[in-house]
């Protein structure tokens, strides 16, 4: 996004640019917007010059493009927001002037325990549709859930679903006690939704066949679990996020 403070409509900023996949587009009765209001784009001090803005949907120069056709989340409209001379009146301004980049990563941080939240629900719920389709399942004269092959992959499963529920826990415990949390959060966001895809994809291959219809909610929450791995930063930028905070802590 680019702003500038040429207008008639008294001091504010003019907001022309196009941002993809904004949640609830079209939708929403306001956007949070960071747009860049002073600076360069370019450089190590890049991320300076960034403000955020709170933008009514009602704004004349603000549109939503079509929805994208999603794979999964689908309850959720995603689209391009476009800004094409939005006037903003600078007492719309979040925040000072210049400062919008450090609230946009403070989101980022609380966002990935709402995602790392939503992964681990939505593991849980796919161990327990195999967890249930294993008990009811009989292959041989018994329930399959007493093969060691699927009880063994059930226990991984359950392991994997435990670990996200205590690790995203204890990164919300942090920011509840106002300590430092944004190398929790995205360790919390990283191990859930793995787990998430990992169990889905397992739940698929557990109730075999009927993994892969749409009779069963199985299938479905193979296709939600990927977007968890994408959103609130990809997987990749969380490991680099940890990284990043292992070489400036000590112990």
């Amino acid at each position: 996004m680019a702003a500038n403070g040429e207008g008639e409509a008294g001091e504010g900023y003019r907001i022309d640019g196009v941002k993809a996949w904004i949640s609830h587009a079209g939708q929403a009765d306001f956007y949070t917007l960071f747009a860049r209001t002073s600076g360069s784009p370019e450089g190590r001090d890049r991320g300076r010059g960034i403000s955020c803005l709170h933008v009514p949907a009602a704004t004349a120069g603000v549109s939503a493009a079509p929805a994208e056709h999603k794979m999964g989340m689908r309850g959720s409209v995603t689209a391009q927001m476009i800004f094409d001379g939005a006037w903003v009146p600078q007492s719309h301004l979040v925040g000072a002037e210049g400062q919008g980049f450090p609230i946009a990563l403070t989101a980022l941080d609380a966002g990935r325990l709402g995602i790392a939240a939503c992964a681990t629900g939505l593991a849980q719920a796919a161990l327990d549709l195999a967890v249930g389709y294993a008990r009811e399942r009989s292959q041989f004269g018994k329930p399959i859930i007493e093969n060691q092959g699927v009880s063994f992959m059930l226990a991984d499963m359950a392991c994997a679903v435990e670990a996200s529920r205590a690790l995203y826990l204890s990164a919300a415990r942090r920011k509840d006690g106002g300590q430092e949390f944004g190398a929790q959060a995205a360790m919390a966001k990283l191990l859930a939704s793995d787990t998430a895809m990992r169990v889905a994809t397992d739940a698929v291959q557990v109730l075999g066949g009927y993994g892969y219809v749409e009779d069963f909610p199985a299938e479905r929450y193979l296709r939600e679990a990927k977007v968890l791995q994408i959103v609130e930063g990809t997987n990749q930028i969380q490991r680099l996020v940890i990284g990043r905070w292992l070489a400036r802590n000590e112990g």
